[in-house]
C-alpha cells in the first residue's frame, strides 16, 4: 500500500509518506501549480524543531519556550521542579488584575507548548478559566509555570522507531476538583508503542455525583480516542488485530464496564455504558486496573508533589 500525506497550515506544508517516487511526484505537481520552495528535511515547523535519527524522531519548542520566559522577564529567575503547587485551587477569592492582556497573552502562549510539553497541560488548562478576569493568584500560578519552563526547556517527546505499534491508554479524574463549579476534571493519554502521541485534560460539563461516575465519563472519552485512532492508524495500513489497553484506577469503574446488569444509580449515565461495554464486546478495547503510582494520567488531572511528579513526566 503506498500513500503520501500532505499537511497543510496556511502556506506552509509537510509532505510525507512511504513512497520516494509519489512524494517527488506530489511536489513537482505542487510546485507546477503554486510555485512552491522545498527546504528539505523537515528541521523547523510552526515554532516546532524537530531532530531525527535511527533511533526515532523528537520534537520540542526550546526557541519559542526561551523566548516566552525572556517574555515574561524570568531569564534570571531561579527554576522549580513542578508547574504548579501541590493542592493549589485557584478561585476567583484574589484581586483582580489591572492589566489584564498581559496574564491573557502569556496564557495563550502557553498553550501553544502543551504541543510538545504534556507536563503543563492541567495547569495550562485550569490557568485559561480565567481568561475573562484574571486575578493577582492566577498571574503568579502562571509565572509558576514559566520557572518550570526554565529548568528544562529543550524538555519534548521522543517517537521511537523501534515500536510494536501497539496502543494503550490511561484515564483518570479529580473527582468535584474545581472548587468553582464542582466539576470533575477527565485526563487520559494514549501510547503508541512507547510513544506519546494523544493526550486531553479538560473539564467535564455536567457535576456528577461520586468518582466511580467521573471515573466512567472519563473512560468513555478515552474509549472515544482510542476508536478514532485505530480509525486513522487503519487508514495509513496499520490494522491493529489485538485490543488497545484502556488503564483506568477505579475499581467501581472497571466493574460497571463489564457488569451486563444495569442499576437505578447507573441509567444516567446508561449511553456511556453501552458504548463502553459494546467495545469490550467487540475486542476493540481491553480494561485494566492500574495501581495508583503508575497512573500516568494523574498528572492531567492534579498538581502533584515532585517526588510523584518528575518519575510521572519521565515515562
Amino acid at each position: 500500500m503506498s500513500f503520501t500525506i500532505l499537511l497543510i497550515y496556511v502556506d506552509d506544508i509537510l509532505i510525507t509518506g512511504n513512497d520516494p517516487v509519489n512524494i517527488a511526484a506530489t511536489k513537482q505537481f505542487l510546485h507546477k501549480h503554486f510555485h512552491i520552495k522545498d527546504l528539505g528535511d523537515l528541521k523547523y515547523f510552526l515554532g516546532i524543531e524537530v531532530s531525527t535519527s535511527k533511533n526515532g524522531i523528537f520534537i520540542s519548542q526550546r526557541k519559542y519556550t526561551l523566548e516566552v520566559i525572556e517574555d515574561a522577564s524570568l531569564s534570571g529567575a531561579a527554576p522549580i521542579n513542578t508547574p504548579m503547587e501541590r493542592g493549589l485551587k485557584l478561585s476567583d477569592r484574589s484581586t483582580l488584575l489591572k492589566d489584564t492582556n498581559y496574564y491573557r497573552r502569556l496564557v495563550g502562549r502557553l498553550i501553544y507548548l502543551i504541543v510538545s510539553m504534556p507536563d503543563i497541560t492541567y495547569v495550562v488548562h485550569v490557568l485559561s478559566r480565567f481568561i475573562q478576569q484574571p486575578r493577582k493568584l492566577h498571574i503568579e500560578a502562571a509565572l509558576r509555570v514559566v520557572r518550570y519552563l526554565k529548568g528544562a526547556p529543550g524538555r519534548g517527546l521522543f517517537f521511537s522507531s523501534k515500536s510494536d505499534l501497539k496502543l494503550r491508554a490511561y484515564c483518570d479524574s479529580d473527582w468535584a476538583g474545581c472548587p468553582l463549579t464542582r466539576r470533575s476534571t477527565t485526563g487520559n493519554c494514549v501510547f503508541l508503542g512507547p510513544s506519546l502521541i494523544s493526550w486531553t485534560s479538560k473539564q467535564q460539563k455536567t457535576v456528577l455525583l461520586s468518582s466511580a461516575e467521573a471515573e466512567y465519563r472519563t473512560m468513555t472519552g478515552a474509549c472515544c480516542e482510542l476508536t478514532w485512532l485505530r480509525c486513522l492508524l487503519k487508514d495509513l495500513g496499520i490494522s491493529h488485530h489485538e485490543s488497545a489497553l484502556l488503564y483506568c484506577d477505579n475499581k467501581a469503574a472497571l466493574h460497571i464496564a463489564v457488569n451486563p446488569v444495569f442499576h437505578e444509580r447507573t441509567r444516567h449515565i446508561e449511553m456511556d455504558c453501552h458504548y463502553i461495554r459494546d467495545k469490550i464486546q467487540d475486542g476493540s478495547i481491553t480494561t485494566k486496573h492500574v495501581d495508583f503510582a503508575h497512573q500516568l494520567a494523574d498528572v492531567l488531572t492534579k498538581p502533584l508533589e515532585k517526588e510523584i511528579f518528575i518519575p510521572m513526566v519521565s515515562k
